[in-house]
């Protein structure tokens, strides 16, 4: 936890002198999808306040936000703590970005599109892997998804998804097998990409099925196991 709140001090001059609970739920929200809080930590109000320069009443209002987004939880007389999902949340997460990933490139209408962000995401994954950095090309793996929502240019989608994804990374965490889970789909990123450059939107939004369909099958059967070992 030391070297995590280290790092979140780092997020301070994100704050700037207008820092509000919105603002700090971003940069929580960022960390607890980049790992650096892992499912069923404790947050500490002290701690991370400190770490941020920000008041009590600021944190909490941040932790009530990202609670009614189902990243962190409350407990009664125990304090606030990052939401374990269940498979049942698992599920539900993939069955919505089956219909949001898909719907937009769907509905992505005729090329060329701008795909520099899918690209970068590719490269970055492709790097990740190369240093044998796992936990990196799953990291790399959710900002190509990210990046693919963003063809939509909507701020409604991108806010809904960025939820979405954060939730996504607490189940990873529980899988804890990270070059098995991710190793895969740094091809199919690819396939799904160059599907796209060449504007075959069709192709594309199959490609994306299949890989969210194999996705789920794969996470649910690793959580499944490693929720029942915790149980």
């Amino acid at each position: 936890m030391t070297e995590q709140l280290r790092d979140l001090s780092d997020d301070r001059a994100l704050l700037g002198r207008t820092s509000t609970a919105e603002r700090v739920s971003d940069i929580l929200r960022s960390r607890i999808a980049e790992g650096y809080f892992p499912p069923g930590t404790r947050l500490s109000e002290d701690s991370i306040g400190g770490a941020l320069g920000v008041s009590r009443n600021t944190l909490r209002e941040s932790f009530r936000l990202l609670t009614h987004e189902r990243l962190l939880v409350h407990e009664l007389n125990r304090g606030v703590f990052v939401r374990v999902l269940t498979v049942e949340d698992v599920e539900d997460i993939y069955r919505t970005r089956r219909l949001v990933e898909c719907a937009v490139v769907r509905g992505l209408g005729e090329p060329p599109y701008g795909l520099d962000g899918l690209s970068g995401a590719v490269d970055e994954g492709r790097r990740a892997a190369r240093e044998g950095d796992w936990k990196g090309v799953g990291t790399a793996n959710i900002h190509f998804h990210r990046e693919l929502v963003a063809l939509a240019a909507s701020e409604r989608t991108d806010e809904l998804m960025r939820s979405v994804f954060a939730e996504l990374r607490l189940a990873f965490h529980v899988v804890d097998e990270p070059q098995r889970l991710h190793e895969p789909y740094i091809a199919r990123n690819v396939a799904i990409l160059e599907a796209l450059q060449v504007g075959d939107r069709e192709k594309a939004e199959g490609l994306l099925a299949g890989y969210l369909d194999d996705s789920l099958k794969r996470v649910v059967e690793v959580y499944r196991r490693r929720v029942g070992e915790d149980g």
